[in-house]
């Protein structure tokens, strides 16, 4: 298999644009971070080297598809759920992407990596703006909220969550001895969240809390 200089600058430009992804993730403290990104960048570009040098012009595309199946197991495997929402999908999206830009590398798709590099870019660092305004305009909680069983709270905590301009999806209530154990899925502002829980610190009919 004879090697080109151009197959040395595919792996270097493979770490740089792994290398500027993965700044962000490892910046932003998340699983696949800084070598993690520029392994899988590289690696698809070798992958599709490897592929285009051994399959020739009759099948140039079998391992490089390939990549796509596997990098899916890797990108699986950033994702956890905690309490009760699902993390990782960003990072799992990003290895993905990673593969991809790594894969246009091993092709000499050099222009097209470029601008997908540079939405990526923007994407990671400039909407997370737009995501922290829409967070803050509409969040949803679950509350679990433990009262004395024949507390008149009960019968008015659904009041308490209207008059703080939150919306209520769904409610339930389970009996443990002398206590009522309510939950609540509601949503709203964050700084409507907020009044609701100095409401709840306050008020001494509320045993425990916790969303």
């Amino acid at each position: 298999m004879e090697f080109f200089p151009e197959d040395a600058l595919k792996i270097g430009l493979a770490i740089l644009v792994g290398g500027l992804i993965g700044a962000e993730r490892e910046y932003r403290d998340k699983a696949a971070g800084f070598r993690t990104i520029i392994f899988i960048t590289v690696g698809a570009t070798l992958f599709t080297l490897f592929s285009l040098k051994m399959g020739g012009a009759e099948d140039p595309v079998r391992i490089a598809a390939n990549i796509v199946t596997g990098i899916g197991f890797l990108g699986a495997g950033a994702i956890m759920r905690e309490g009760g929402k699902v993390a990782g999908l960003t990072t799992a999206a990003t290895i993905w992407l990673a593969a991809s830009l790594g894969m246009g590398i091993g092709s000499s798709h050099y222009q097209l990596v470029g601008l997908a590099l540079l939405v990526i870019m923007l994407v990671l660092w400039v909407f997370p703006l737009f995501e922290g305004w829409i967070d803050n305009v509409r969040e949803s909680r679950t509350y679990e909220i433990v009262l004395p069983l024949h507390s008149e709270l009960r019968q008015t905590l659904s009041d308490a969550f209207i008059a703080n301009r939150l919306y209520i999806f769904k409610h339930g209530e389970v009996k443990s001895g002398d206590r009522a154990i309510t939950t609540w899925a509601i949503s709203g502002r964050v700084v409507n969240h907020k009044k609701l829980v100095a409401l709840l610190m306050e008020n001494p009919e509320v045993l425990e809390f916790n969303y």
